[in-house]
């Protein structure tokens, strides 16, 4: 039938996101106060029937790009032509919907604000913005904990959030549209990245860009939602394709920035590290492995942070989102659980595990970063999955977080192995935790639930034809490499 082909995919995508992007103006996540009316709080009849419209089109989105996905993975006639197309016209309906899923942006641009007004954004948080001050419409928009959390993010970040509301003049909806540029920007240089890691291994832009680029928890909340994840994982990824065609300094400065943008990005620095250790050999390999991208990086953030003039605050909150408790981070859980057990007041306990599971993270990137040193792993599979060994470590998780490894792995072979099918069954499942509200309520944890039961029966029925993952040809400075077994 037509529908189940790769051009019925296509159109039954496009819809898909259409759907989301009409029930947004409804059931997004509007703010609390708009001038231009465009996104005004509509009654609860028309905001119940634009959840249910959004959530329709997000299934018929998720159920287009699972068949898309069996397609290419099968080879089928016409699956492969047109991928850069479909993700134009996927991403086109979310271009100019309101604020989806998250109200994170509103803190952006108000903390793009805090900086131009002389507020110190890693000393308050937005709720300081009066309501003459510029911002004052996004700060009273923002949510939860977040209105009084100072920001965690670098200045690279926060100086694209102050030249936005510099433009805009802190307006909310040009702001909102401006930090979507941003956020379209950085879509572009995942998919310049992810095509160049896979073109160096041989593989087809097809598949890699199906589980990096058109993956719906991608454009749901980096395009829909702008999070500034997805910016982080475009510097990130295209400094790792430039280390890996040898040009390790410049890969470590787009990596340096990345950090700049948010800190989890250091981990791509290691993976560099043993790029340049197997590229030179030796121990003098290993010393500028050590060293060389590391001092590159760490020059990058003292140069921004001066640049920026917003201080060395970052370094002290890098912790801070780990106090808000998030019901995906299993470390959060079992310590809380315990804590609860046993009967002392349960936040000591939590802080231990949450240090444990962190402690464990860092063990488990260290071991892939010694077998991609080896040659056992190639170096950007070994970073995708430590990226997302941190994730499911870390005291705070969200839907989101998944894509700094999910982006990484689908740039190689992986993609269609049984690691890639995993993480594409987590993307699937994790876009319904979250209402386009930007609420998290009980009933999207069982439709996640529900939706991943599902995805692993299916993987584990029917898998795809598999190629070589771990043992495959690493590139390391842009040749290929046959790894010892």
């Amino acid at each position: 039938m037509w529908v189940f082909s790769a051009s019925g995919c296509r159109w039954a995508g496009a819809v898909g996101t259409l759907a989301v992007a009409v029930g947004g103006y409804a059931a997004g996540t509007l703010p609390e106060r708009e001038p231009w009316g465009l996104w005004a709080a509509r009654g609860s009849a028309l905001t119940v029937a634009g959840a249910v419209l959004a959530y329709l089109g997000l299934t018929l989105l998720v159920a287009a790009w699972w068949r898309y996905g069996v397609l290419l993975a099968r080879g089928a006639e016409g699956a492969r032509e047109r991928v850069l197309g479909t993700l134009a016209w996927w991403t086109a309906p979310l271009v100019l919907a309101p604020p989806l899923y998250s109200a994170d942006v509103y803190s952006y641009i108000a903390q793009g604000a805090m900086v131009l007004e002389g507020y110190d954004v890693y000393g308050a948080g937005p709720s300081v913005l009066g309501p003459g001050d510029l911002g004052a419409d996004a700060a009273a928009s923002v949510g939860g904990h977040w209105t009084d959390t100072p920001a965690p993010y670098g200045p690279v970040f926060l100086v694209l959030a102050q030249a936005v509301v510099k433009v805009t003049g802190g307006e909310i909806v040009p702001a909102v549209f401006g930090m979507r540029l941003i956020a379209l920007g950085a879509l572009a240089l995942i998919v310049w990245a992810v095509r160049g890691l896979a073109r160096d291994r041989g593989l087809g832009a097809g598949g890699v860009l199906w589980l990096g680029a058109l993956n719906p928890l991608l454009l749901i909340h980096v395009v829909g939602g702008m999070h500034n994840d997805g910016l982080m994982t475009g510097l990130m990824l295209s400094g790792v394709l430039l280390a890996s065609r040898g040009r390790w300094v410049l890969g470590s400065v787009l990596v340096g920035l990345a950090v700049m943008i948010k800190s989890p990005a250091a981990v791509a620095l290691l993976f560099i590290g043993v790029m340049v250790a197997r590229r030179h050999g030796g121990v003098r390999g290993v010393v500028r492995g050590l060293v060389v991208p590391g001092v590159v990086a760490g020059a990058v953030a003292v140069a921004a942070t001066v640049a920026a003039g917003t201080g060395f605050g970052w370094l002290r909150t890098q912790s801070v989102a780990g106090a808000i408790h998030t019901a995906l981070s299993v470390t959060s859980d079992v310590g809380l659980g315990l804590g609860l057990l046993l009967g002392d007041g349960p936040e000591p306990v939590k802080g231990v595990v949450q240090k444990l599971g962190l402690v464990v993270a860092v063990a488990v990137i260290l071991a892939l970063a010694w077998r991609a040193f080896r040659g056992r792993i190639d170096p950007v599979v070994g970073l995708g999955l430590s990226l997302v060994a941190l994730v499911a470590l870390s005291p705070m998780v969200q839907p989101w977080y998944l894509l700094w490894g999910v982006v990484v792995v689908a740039a190689t072979a992986a993609w269609r192995g049984q690691a890639g099918q995993v993480l594409a069954v987590l993307s699937g499942a994790l876009v319904y935790e979250t209402a386009p509200s930007g609420h998290t309520p009980a009933y999207g944890f069982a439709l996640a639930g529900g939706v991943l039961l599902l995805g692993l029966l299916w993987v584990r029925r029917e898998p795809w034809p598999r190629e070589p993952v771990f043992g495959a040809e690493p590139v390391v400075g842009g040749h290929m490499e046959r790894t010892r077994p």
